[in-house]
């Protein structure tokens, strides 16, 4: 015995262009009929939040399933899976597609190599979810791009529930954030955490998308964003302080990646910020005040 709802909808060539459109939604639970052997053409996030089962890869590996968890089914990908028959499952699906599928998957959003992904908890990808179950309703004018915003959203809580992350996100990542400031080598980084470079490698792949050296650039660059727009600090000063003794070197290096000088980037920003960088996430019902400067 099992029950299902679900829509199904055909977004149209101008709403593949923002990016990732909404194919379908569905909630089942109870003993679902077997799903498979089959192949689609566009991708599938299945979120299991009750109940256990199993999925089997084309290669006749079987892995089990036991909520909370996430099946990936990407395009091209036989897949074959069930819930179990004296359990079931409570499972949600979102059917998606659109050109952004392809830097979710570089990133590591998405993961066709790692089709079953534990998850330390369901509830926000379940969220995600009913958001667009919520814009599916009939007559509803802005559906395909509630949808195709509900599935960027549902990407991003698939990856902070991963199971392979803490709280504060991966561990490797943000070790590495916490010294990316210092004169340190990919090598001498890997050293610290017991690793090889190429394990280093593989670990910030999966987990960021980039190289450990990308990584640690984006570190770098996005504090010097915040110097320069929230400080007066000289542009040799911002420079020090995100790991770079050569001013010229950083200049040219910020002009390459973010697209315009350090000094044209703090102009473009408005106005330096009194009392410099500050590490504390401002309260959303009472955000910090600006006060004007004065004369």
């Amino acid at each position: 015995m099992y029950h299902t709802w679900m829509r199904y909808f055909t977004p149209s060539p101008v709403h593949h262009r923002l990016g990732l459109v909404c194919l379908g939604v569905g909630l089942q639970h109870g003993t679902l009929p077997t799903v498979g052997p089959r192949t689609l053409d566009h991708h599938v996030a299945v979120v299991v939040s009750a109940g256990s089962g199993w999925y089997l890869a084309a290669d006749g590996r079987r892995t089990a399933v036991t909520a909370p968890a996430l099946i990936w089914l990407t395009p091209g990908t036989p897949h074959h899976y069930a819930a179990d028959p004296g359990t079931g499952w409570d499972e949600a699906f979102v059917d998606f597609s659109g050109p952004a599928t392809a830097t979710y998957t570089e990133l590591g959003y998405i993961e066709p190599d790692r089709p079953v992904v534990p998850l330390s908890d369901a509830a926000p990808a379940r969220a995600a979810i009913g958001r667009i179950a919520r814009a599916a309703r009939p007559g509803n004018p802005l559906l395909e791009v509630e949808t195709g915003a509900a599935v960027h959203e549902l990407l991003v809580a698939l990856r902070r529930a991963r199971a392979d992350t803490n709280a504060d996100g991966d561990p490797v990542l943000a070790a590495l954030a916490r010294d990316a400031f210092q004169p340190l080598s990919v090598a001498e980084h890997a050293a610290r955490h017991g690793m090889t470079p190429a394990e280093l490698r593989t670990a910030v792949r999966r987990a960021a998308g980039c190289s450990p050296k990308d990584y640690l650039l984006t570190v770098r660059l996005g504090r010097a964003k915040e110097l320069l727009a929230a400080t007066e600090l000289p542009v040799a000063a911002v420079a020090r302080r995100v790991g770079y003794d050569d001013p010229a070197y950083f200049s040219r290096l910020f002009t390459r990646r973010v697209g315009t000088a350090p000094i044209r980037f703090r102009e473009q920003q408005g106005r330096a910020v009194h009392g410099g960088w500050s590490n504390r996430v401002p309260d959303p019902e009472h955000p910090p005040t600006i006060l004007p400067r004065s004369v």
